[in-house]
């Protein structure tokens, strides 16, 4: 199952680690590079290393593993304890500029038990077997072919065989003892590393992500579970540049056998957005300024109108092709790399930049000056975009409308710029955009409301409910007594929820192409329940937001990790993992646990935010 993998990363790349101490997908040196285990979208032919008891995996007597991640930070241990003893193997990817680093270092616990590696490289998504070279005792070098720049080596304190393709260690330890392997990416093909020092790699590695941790400024309630998702979203962040990846992964289904695989490799900013601001909101004020500039960056590359996401070094061309060699996660196929999303429209984009630029302005005063010309820069894009159907928050592949979410989140990105001007960190065109607030505000409360069933509708001239309305009724476009925002959240949460106590985004049409224009259905997508919870905190509804927030909770994994969706029917997650949206959505739910009566004023360093005029 998907939640049986545990994530590995260096804020670089990544990696996905199943409970039998096998690694069945690495991208590495980059969150994008071509993947050299692939497992996870194939079968054992397409590359996986696994690092474990030699028993075999059909034997109903193999031990089953504990597994944790030691302390605040990404450094996985796992345990077999064996009818001869008991032992320990520990994972990690090494952060920093040096070149990237999978660490794993098996410890004898107790008494002796007999172990193997075996190590089967696929580079280019596995579609053929790369050529080793054998250099010395314990070293060799994995070409990787004309789909990957640069070559991995494999370094080991323990004499390693190579037959076929595969790469394969047996041995045993004994307790006290301890065996590591290290595979590291070089640039170019001669000169290997430097020889790995495991131990005190590991250390550094440690002493890196508990001080991250440390810096969390988040005290309250569930300060454990806020620390394990910070540091999930902590893994996203392509260092280099401020980057931030939606999800590690590519092409895990929102529906097991279903066409919906998407590769969520890439930088949103939507999602960037989202996870900048929560993550200013905990004290990581410098990985908000990083975004910040990845942004400028990226947009500069893209004159007149900037793309919904980019490439995580700002690369504007992200084109979507099919592997057909892979099989798919239990047979979900087509697997794709690349998002032809990229071209979108969404006007709901706007909005949400805007709001965190507006967020991390206020936070950081200092900052203010030039990060509001930016907010002023998306006004004037938008003013000519804002009335224009597009695809919306959902990336929908079917025709454009007019959605609702859309609508009210341009009317934010004006807010906030008007807010700016006001306050005189920027200059612009005041009145004649707070004329275009109101009558954005106007038409979204004619057109996109309902005033029979009091409830806002998921677009222009229809009657179907959508999630992401719930994130439009926090955005402050009405006051949370209004009865509007009131009677949104009770249709929403009727209509959409289920007996499972999720939230479906939308209703899907089975076998006929729905508004999204994609036949079949999906799981529940997780962070609608986060805006569930957020929504009736915010409208004075604590215990039945705690009930939610609670349920949201449940789902994770044993390590604390959410996919994109949960299935009720088979309790199973589904789609990328782990998926910034769900962690973004346990964050938000658990820092608004405060008294509704507290306001917009309850979140730190925002100022309470005034209700647009009411239609």
């Amino acid at each position: 199952m998907i939640e049986d993998y545990s994530l590995l990363g260096d804020q670089r790349g990544a990696a996905l680690v199943r409970l039998d101490g096998s690694i069945d997908w690495l991208c590495m040196p980059r969150f994008d590079s071509a993947a050299v285990f692939n497992r996870l979208l194939g079968t054992a032919e397409h590359g996986f290393w696994q690092v474990a008891p030699a028993i075999l995996p059909d034997n109903v007597s193999a031990p089953l593993p504990v597994r944790q991640y030691v302390g605040d930070t990404m450094v996985l241990e796992t345990e077999w304890a064996t009818e001869s003893g008991t032992v320990k193997v520990t994972d990690f990817m090494v952060p920093g500029d040096e070149a990237p680093q999978v660490v794993r270092i098996v410890t004898g616990v107790q008494g002796q038990v007999a172990m193997r590696s075996l190590l089967r490289a696929r580079p280019g998504y596995g579609r053929a077997a790369p050529r080793l070279e054998h250099l010395a005792e314990g070293q060799l070098a994995i070409e990787l072919g004309e789909d990957g720049d640069g070559r991995l080596w494999l370094d080991s304190t323990k004499s390693v065989q190579a037959d076929d393709g595969d790469i394969h260690a047996d041995f045993t330890v004994v307790e006290g003892e301890q065996v590591s392997f290290v595979l590291s990416w070089r640039e170019g093909t001669d000169s290997p590393p430097p020889q790995p020092a495991p131990d005190a790699l590991l250390k550094y590695t440690l002493n890196h992500w508990t001080e991250w941790a440390a810096r969390c400024t988040y005290t309250g309630a569930k300060r454990g579970t806020v620390i394990r998702s910070l540091l999930t979203l902590a893994a996203l962040i392509y260092s280099p540049t401020g980057a931030i990846v939606a999800a590690p992964t590519t092409s895990l289904p929102e529906e097991l056998g279903g066409i919906r695989n998407w590769d969520y490799r890439y930088a949103w900013l939507r999602d960037g957005a989202f996870i900048a601001s929560v993550l200013a909101r905990c004290g990581y004020l410098s990985e908000a300024l990083a975004w910040k500039d990845w942004l400028v960056r990226a947009c500069a590359g893209t004159p007149g109108r900037r793309q919904i996401m980019y490439g995580i070094d700002g690369e504007p061309d992200l084109p979507e092709r099919v592997l057909p060699w892979l099989p798919g996660y239990e047979g979900s196929t087509p697997v794709r790399i690349g998002n032809g999303a990229a071209g979108h429209l969404q006007i709901d984009v706007y909005g949400e930049v805007a709001d965190t630029l507006y967020e991390i302005a206020l936070a950081i005063p200092d900052e203010a000056p030039g990060i509001a010309p930016l907010v002023v820069d998306l006004v004037t894009e938008l003013e000519t975009l804002w009335d224009q159907p597009d695809m919306g928050v959902w990336e929908i592949r079917g025709p454009r409308r007019r959605f609702t979410h859309s609508a009210i989140m341009a009317w934010a990105a004006v807010d906030r710029a008007v807010r700016l001007i006001e306050l005189g960190y920027a200059t612009g065109p005041l009145e004649r955009w707070k004329a275009l607030r109101e009558t954005i505000h106007r038409e979204v409360c004619e057109n996109g409301y309902d005033a029979e069933r009091n409830t806002f509708t998921q677009h222009y001239g229809g009657n179907a409910l959508d999630a992401s309305l719930l994130h439009a009724m926090l955005c402050g476009f009405l006051p949370p007594e209004d009865k509007r925002i009131i009677g949104t959240i009770e249709a929403v949460q009727n209509d959409l929820g289920t007996t499972s106590g999720l939230l479906l985004r939308y209703k899907t049409e089975g076998k006929h192409a729905g508004v999204d224009g994609l036949s079949g259905d999906e799981g529940h997508f997780l962070i609608c329940t986060g805006w569930l919870a957020e929504a009736l905190d915010r409208i004075g509804r604590p215990e039945e937001a705690a009930e939610v927030r609670d349920r949201l909770l449940s789902l994770r994994s044993d390590v604390g990790l959410l996919a994109e969706e949960y299935d009720p029917r088979t309790r199973r997650q589904l789609g990328n993992f782990p998926q910034g949206f769900s962690h973004l959505a346990v964050l938000r739910a658990v820092l608004t646990t405060v008294p509704a009566s507290a306001g917009p004023e309850r979140v730190p360093h925002l100022p309470a935010l005034r209700a647009g005029t009411a239609s």
